[in-house]
């Protein structure tokens, strides 16, 4: 009887040397966040869903600190080449309710300005929930032409000065190749990037680029 309840004491020590060792642990990794987490921003970082941080990042405002610790060069850069490429898209779709004749390209041309406007205001948000600069309107980095897509300022006025089946036509060459930039640049974010939600929107953009560029092949008889 004796032995028993001696073994019995030592368990119930242990039992209460186990929940007080848990208590401190638990103290220690509360308070401000500060402790215990990679790059000052605590565990909540490490465990923050990427379903939590797309709805965070869905209306473009601010991130908390647990998202901002999750993004890395590859996604600055992807963001700020992405912003002023989705502008040169949507100048180039709101020509086209007044100059296009089809009807097949009015149609891309309002998909692509209702898909890309909102992607350009997440985008923006992203960078100044960073504390990087968000690329000013009207800028343009001419270096990129040919690699990513970006038209000149003579196709751009080629393309206004147009109208008609011309218009049509030089509108789905030029997105074509619009598009094709885009999807480059969205592939290197897939395999560089680190904001889940920024990979997100890349996975979207070669879906449906990849997509839109097949249409215009098909309807230009290319394919």
């Amino acid at each position: 009887m004796t032995s028993k309840r001696s073994l019995f004491r030592r368990t119930a020590a242990a039992v209460v040397s186990a929940g007080a060792a848990a208590v401190v642990l638990a103290a220690c990794g509360g308070g401000d966040g500060t402790g215990g987490g990679h790059d000052g921003h605590g565990a909540a970082a490490a465990s923050a869903s990427p379903s939590a941080t797309a709805s965070a990042t869905a209306s473009g405002g601010s991130q908390a600190p647990a998202a901002q610790g999750q993004h890395n060069a590859a996604d600055a850069a992807f963001a700020k080449g992405m912003i002023p490429h989705h502008r040169q898209a949507v100048e180039m779709a709101d020509l086209a309710p007044s100059r296009a004749r089809s009807a097949e390209v009015k149609k891309l041309a309002e998909d692509i300005r209702k898909a890309q406007d909102p992607e350009i205001k997440t985008l923006s948000g992203w960078l100044a929930s960073w504390g990087e600069q968000v690329p000013a309107e009207g800028a343009m980095d001419h270096s990129a032409h040919g690699t990513s897509g970006m038209m000149t300022a003579e196709q751009m006025d080629r393309l206004k000065n147009a109208s008609g089946a011309a218009f049509d036509t030089a509108f789905m060459e030029l997105m074509v190749e619009h598009h094709e930039g885009a999807v480059a640049m969205a592939k290197t974010q897939q395999a560089q990037g680190a904001f889940p939600a920024a990979r997100a929107m890349a996975d979207a953009i070669v879906t449906s680029q990849s997509a839109e560029i097949a249409q215009m092949n098909k309807l230009l008889g290319k394919s």
